[in-house]
């Protein structure tokens, strides 16, 4: 039975294979942004001044690491373009297929520290932070949820760390043993090719691009810094989506829906945008990525307004709206992918790259970008304590909103209630964050004609021809 299913395994298409490290990521990832806030605050007690200092420093930490592995791992290939110089190298696959299969099982390992009390909430809630960033989890997640009895949700997180430990170590072994296996003819030839070009030619000797030097190609990439300033917003909305959910339910819709209801928007919201990205694809091939971008963005303006215009009082229509400002700002951070793929191609033709450096530029996208999740629930709990005075902090947190004193009626009715702030939380953040991406993506040209060269000169880079850059 067990070589039966080994030999089923050995079967996978490669896509399968590949995409089950995302879900083995995504069970952990998801849980872990909807429920960390929650659970420092409310169950760990977290003070205020410890929370603030625990997210700097992982603004700090998450913004510098992602370009700094980018870096070790990319910096050979910022070297200019030599003609007849090979442009992909296996070695770097395998090299990354190597760094999952020891980081993926640690990665599970560290989500587990969030949900056991091992420190003073302010040091673990830093450390917790500092080494660990399937839908169908959140499915489940709620039915356990619980502040009062932690043990529950403790046996759930344990379950998911072991399912994305052993699906890691599946994954990654799988893919290096094919890898390795389908390419293994292939590279001896290249590497037989390799060695008679440089008997017969002489290549001048590569200049190496320092950091300084490679920062100035990127702030002169304009493409790249309007997509960061935009994408900055969008993960900003994403994680205040994911940090705010829970007490969005709490307070606007707990009175009136069921846990069953509560618990299918949570699993809908974070399922609907894998299902909807496989439409946004098909029509990305169609009218471009800019262009279904774009027009996500006028959507998520569009229904914001219509909510705000309707009140706080429509509960099927607030319903729908929960679920589908997350559903489309999720789709939306999944399609920039895409673009940053077209960013690493345009790097590659204006700045004539031995090859092209993707981790790398992911992680300096990562590095302007990140900040937008520590600023997330900043953001959030103080705007919310600064409209409706909830302080999320306090111990009995409602007390500044309802006064034991009695109040006239009109001061009553003109005091803002917790659940009115939440209600424009909801509406005008989307509204605010619309605009400004609208602003931002207007000013990006990577689309059209100009996309079309960029991948035209890569094409011809691969093919061995030399890149003319004057085009670009």
């Amino acid at each position: 039975m067990g070589l039966r299913l080994l030999a089923c395994l050995f079967r996978l298409p490669t896509a399968v294979i590949y995409g089950s490290l995302s879900l083995f990521v995504s069970i952990l990832h998801n849980v872990f942004l909807l429920y960390y806030v929650d659970t420092f605050v409310s169950v760990y007690k977290i003070d205020k001044l410890s929370f603030w200092i625990g997210e700097t420093v992982f603004l700090i930490w998450n913004s510098l690491n992602d370009p700094l592995f980018g870096w070790l791992s990319d910096r050979v290939f910022l070297s200019t373009q030599q003609p007849g110089a090979e442009i992909s190298s296996p070695e770097v696959v395998l090299k990354r297929l190597r760094a999952l299969s020891h980081n993926g099982p640690l990665f599970a390992i560290s989500f587990l520290a969030f949900w056991v009390a091992w420190a003073h909430p302010g040091v673990q809630f830093l450390l917790c932070l500092c080494i660990a960033i399937g839908s169908l989890s959140v499915f489940m997640s709620y039915t356990v949820w619980n502040k009062e009895d932690f043990f529950s949700f403790r046996i759930f997180c344990i379950v998911l760390a072991l399912c994305s430990i052993v699906g890691f170590t599946l994954s990654t072994q799988l893919l290096r043993q094919r890898f390795e296996a389908d390419g293994k003819a292939k590279w001896d030839q290249e590497s037989t090719l390799k060695q008679l070009y440089i008997e017969k030619l002489s290549v001048p000797q590569e200049k190496r691009i320092t950091l300084a030097e490679y920062l100035q190609q990127l702030t002169r990439h304009r493409n790249f810094l309007w997509f960061v300033c935009m994408n900055l917003v969008q993960v900003f909305h994403c994680h205040f989506n994911s940090n705010f959910f829970p007490l969005f339910l709490e307070h606007l819709l707990s009175d009136q829906i069921s846990v069953s209801t509560g618990s299918f928007l949570l699993g809908v919201s974070y399922i609907a945008p894998h299902l909807n990205n496989l439409y946004f694809l098909s029509l990305c091939r169609r009218c471009g990525v800019y262009a279904v971008v774009r027009g996500l963005f006028f959507l998520k303006l569009a229904l914001s307004v219509v909510m705000l215009l309707a009140g706080p009082d429509q509960v099927y229509l607030l319903c729908i709206f929960i679920a589908s400002n997350r559903v489309f700002t999720e789709g939306t951070c999944k399609l920039l992918n895409l673009v940053v793929t077209d960013l690493v191609d345009e790097d590659l033709i204006l700045n004539r790259r031995k090859q092209a450096a993707s981790a790398l530029l992911f992680g300096m996208v990562a590095l302007v970008t990140k900040p937008g999740q520590t600023f997330a629930p900043l953001i959030g709990t103080w705007l919310l304590c600064a409209y409706t005075g909830y302080d999320i902090f306090q111990r009995n947190p409602l007390g500044n909103v309802v006064s034991a004193q009695p109040k006239l009626e009109s001061d009553a009715a003109l005091e803002p209630t917790l659940r009115q702030g939440c209600f424009y939380l909801l509406v005008f953040v989307p509204i605010a964050c619309a605009l400004l991406q609208l602003l931002t993506w207007s000013q990006f040209s990577l689309h059209g004609k100009r996309l079309q060269l960029v991948k035209a000169q890569r094409q011809g880079l691969m093919q061995g021809e030399a890149p003319e850059v004057k085009m670009i």
